[in-house]
């Protein structure tokens, strides 16, 4: 009976410091009316404030390269050629490596290098549109004091004027430099491991833009997606190509040599002719031997070649958006309300008493 007592005591004085607390913020209501008008007016003005964004995104899928490989590979052995392919696991590994080749300094100029459109331009390539992207009031207000200082510093140092139009991979210049730190800000590609699902998204200021550079930025993911995967085996198929074409010379010579030694010893019946002419049809068999099974394996090379693209399905294609996905404007009212109401609430509850507790202690001192 005592701790049931003491808990229901407890909770007597949770009740009562409840009440105390709703007391104390009803009798300051008119002070929380305008601190949460406060609050709606800060919303307001930052909300309208930051710039529309408009978002697209893509799903991507990878798909088995597995169907019909069986055929493939027992040709392959045929030839003496190893019957290994491009498996479903290898095509995730790949995937997986979306993130990381966005994040390259080649594949970020490539991407600065194409030719995009805007609601307002036509021809404009992405290097120069993102210097038209538009920033909030404040960021230039911030921006002023570096501005300043980079100002007084340029009076007692000579900066080189970068002029440059081409861009050098090996050597960037600050300007080339930030371009790429603004791609990477506004494209993102995040990988799901366990669905192998591959997400492309796009946030810039033109709709048409934004829906432009993620198919752009798709195209050439799936171009070094597939220049890495297929690689060796065209480095094989190469090779192959350039045996293939020397066995054919060679079996092409051997054939004109045959006819040629045919044709001019026709009525003659001597043993030193027929010896000679079965050389020269033995070495024909056999160049035609070596080229025929040469193109056998050229064959098998170029299937291996076509194996190893992996195969992308595009789950949600790029399509311009219609409405802004930022700011949410509503949302940004909202919390400022909130949070002046939290904060002006607190000031009541806790602040004051603090402030004055503060206030008196160094009234003591003095």
């Amino acid at each position: 009976m005592t701790e049931q007592q003491n808990k229901q005591q407890a909770n007597n004085n949770i009740e009562i410091d409840l009440i105390e607390v709703f007391k104390k913020l009803l009798k300051s209501k008119r002070n929380i009316f305008k601190a949460i008008g406060i609050g709606i007016i800060l919303g307001v003005i930052i909300s309208f404030s930051l710039p529309k964004t408009y978002k697209v995104e893509i799903s991507l899928s990878p798909e088995s390269g597995v169907n019909g490989t069986s055929g493939l590979s027992g040709i392959a052995s045929m030839f003496g050629l190893g019957g290994t392919s491009a498996g479903f696991g290898e095509d995730a590994l790949t995937f997986n490596l979306f993130p990381e080749i966005v994040k390259t300094t080649p594949f970020a100029l490539e991407i600065l290098q194409i030719p995009i459109q805007t609601q307002k331009e036509d021809n404009i390539i992405l290097y120069d549109y993102l210097n038209t992207e538009k920033k909030a009031w404040w960021s230039h207000v911030m921006g002023v004091p570096n501005m300043a200082i980079g100002g007084i510093m340029s009076l007692f140092r000579e900066e080189p004027i970068d002029t440059t139009t081409t861009i050098n991979p090996f050597q960037l210049t600050k300007e080339q430099s930030k371009r790429i730190r603004m791609l990477q800000n506004v494209l993102e590609v995040e990988t799901d491991k366990k669905s192998n699902m591959t997400k492309v998204t796009v946030s810039l200021q033109d709709p048409l833009a934004a829906a432009i550079v993620a198919d752009s930025a798709v195209h050439k993911l799936q171009e070094y997606i597939t220049d890495y995967r297929t690689r060796k085996a065209k480095q094989d198929y190469d090779f192959q190509f350039n045996l293939c074409e020397q066995y054919k010379k060679e079996y092409f010579e051997a054939q004109q040599e045959y006819a040629k030694f045919a044709d001019a010893n026709r009525n003659v019946i001597l043993q030193t002719v027929t010896s000679e002419k079965e050389r020269l049809q033995k070495n024909l068999t056999l160049a035609e031997q070596i080229y025929s099974q040469s193109m056998g394996q050229l064959q098998v090379l170029r299937g291996k070649v076509q194996e190893a693209k992996p195969v992308f399905a595009v789950v949600e294609p790029a399509t311009v958006p219609l409405a802004p996905a930022s700011p949410k404007k509503m949302l940004i009212i909202i919390a400022f309300a909130f949070l002046a109401f939290v904060f002006e609430s607190a000031w009541i509850l806790f602040g004051k008493d603090i402030y004055h507790d503060f206030k008196n202690e160094l009234k003591k001192k003095d």
